[in-house]
């Protein structure tokens, strides 16, 4: 019987969680509303930059590493930019 309530009531989380996740002013929607924003922002940036690094992306957008370093590793698998160097402080990125 507990086990039947258990699977009912993470159903219907489930489903709750899925309704005001994709809401248009849901938190799933304004992060990925903010990320396509900040992914274009790099874009604009490296339209008046020759090259840009992963600290610059964190000034520009006051990210983590980690989520420059996302927006970046993004951007390059969609082809807009590429990445020169392959580790450390020599790594940059420029328009594809």
């Amino acid at each position: 019987m507990n086990f039947i309530l258990l699977i009912i009531v993470a159903i219907a989380g489930i489903i709750i969680g899925s309704y005001f996740g994709v809401k248009k002013d849901g938190l799933i929607f304004g992060q990925t509303k903010k990320k396509k924003e900040n992914k274009e922002r790099i874009l604009k940036f490296l339209e008046t930059n020759e090259k840009v690094t992963n600290n610059d992306i964190e000034k520009l957008l006051g990210v983590s590493d980690a989520t420059a370093t996302r927006y970046l590793n993004e951007l390059e698998k969609e082809q807009k930019i590429k990445q020169i160097g392959t580790v450390g402080h020599a790594v940059y990125y420029r328009l594809m």
